[in-house]
């Protein structure tokens, strides 16, 4: 293996994804040296936060430089090592790049568990990706308790399905808002939450004030916008909100915040904290543990909206904005 093909970021994205702004090159792979390893990569994970790492915004990583390799979470397989304790054949996940093979020391990368009769799919997609940042946002800054009220938006994503279901294993009432019949009813009668309201169908206001009379608990944020401001405008006193994303501002060419609710907070004595999963690294394992014991208990399913092709990586991420995905974005770049 001597090239690989890669996707470059070229220009910075002014609203939404172009063409152009992105380029798929065929380029050398460098000789390995001593400590690192050749990963084919089988799936990368497209994410809210590609659109992110993309722009020169204030954000929690250096932004892609301009030229560099596209980031992205990667799980892949080792084709050749000459790193001690890394494997041919071992599967590893971690930090990687738009690309169907890379170079790497494996800095930001960890072997990847097999579960028993789990996809490798669902397995990299749930205990390496979304899982934590359910796991982490909910149990840690949620602190849900048994009989709450939880919203969850973009519940049918890859994040929103896994809140969702750790919710009702903790005993909350769970309301999911997704866009489309479809989603809604797999949320509800496929992973068991207690009910879901079509946003792009239903005045989302007055749909939790029938199904949440009593008002809203816990709030796991990763919309914005007006579906924020409903669901904040209904929390209970001493509720709490993880803020794990705002995904429809990220294509605004000229920002609008939302007001930011500060006499509410102060008056019903809210908890809003932003976190991103990184900050958690140090416990990934307890997590890993914890969601595949759920997982092979059959407590807790998953959904892959699995895209093919390396090529189509770029068509698919700007499928995340528009809500066109449904359950966790994977590009399957080669066979598992």
């Amino acid at each position: 293996m001597t090239q690989r093909r890669c996707w470059k970021l070229v220009r910075r994205p002014v609203g939404d994804i172009a063409p152009g702004d992105l380029e798929l090159v065929q380029e050398n792979l460098p000789d390995l040296a001593e400590g690192q390893f050749l990963l084919q990569i089988i799936y990368i994970s497209l994410d809210p936060t590609n659109r992110i790492w993309m722009s020169d915004m204030e954000q929690y990583m250096p932004p892609v430089p301009l030229g560099a390799p596209m980031r992205a979470g990667v799980c892949g397989r080792v084709i050749a090592s000459r790193k001690a304790g890394v494997a041919e054949g071992q599967i590893m996940a971690g930090l990687g790049e738009w690309a169907d093979h890379m170079v790497t020391d494996g800095a930001m990368m960890s072997p990847l568990p097999s579960l028993p009769g789990v996809p490798l799919a669902a397995s990299y997609g749930t205990l390496a990706l979304v899982g934590p940042t359910a796991y982490f946002g909910l149990l840690d800054i949620g602190q849900p308790k048994p009989g709450e009220t939880l919203v969850v938006s973009a519940a049918a994503g890859g994040v929103g399905q896994i809140v969702g279901q750790i919710g009702k294993i903790k005993g909350c009432h769970v309301i999911g808002i997704a866009g489309g019949r479809a989603k809604c009813d797999y949320v509800v009668n496929e992973l068991g939450f207690d009910a879901a309201i079509d946003y792009k169908a239903e005045d989302v206001g007055a749909a939790l004030d029938r199904l949440a009379p009593g008002g809203i608990d816990i709030n796991f944020e990763q919309v914005g916008g007006p579906i924020m401001a409903a669901v904040m405008q209904r929390m209970k006193l001493f509720g709490r909100v993880p803020l794990c994303g705002l995904i429809s501002t990220y294509n605004d060419v000229t920002p609008a915040e939302e007001p930011g609710f500060w006499t509410l907070m102060l008056m019903r004595r809210l908890t809003v904290r932003g976190f991103i999963v990184t900050d958690f690294a140090p416990r990934f394992a307890e997590c890993g543990a914890a969601l595949a014991g759920w997982m092979l208990a059959g407590q807790l399913k998953t959904r892959q909206d699995i895209r093919p092709g390396l090529e189509n990586a770029v068509d698919a991420v700007k499928q995340l904005y528009s809500g066109g995905n449904f359950g966790k974005l994977l590009i399957e770049v080669a066979a598992p």
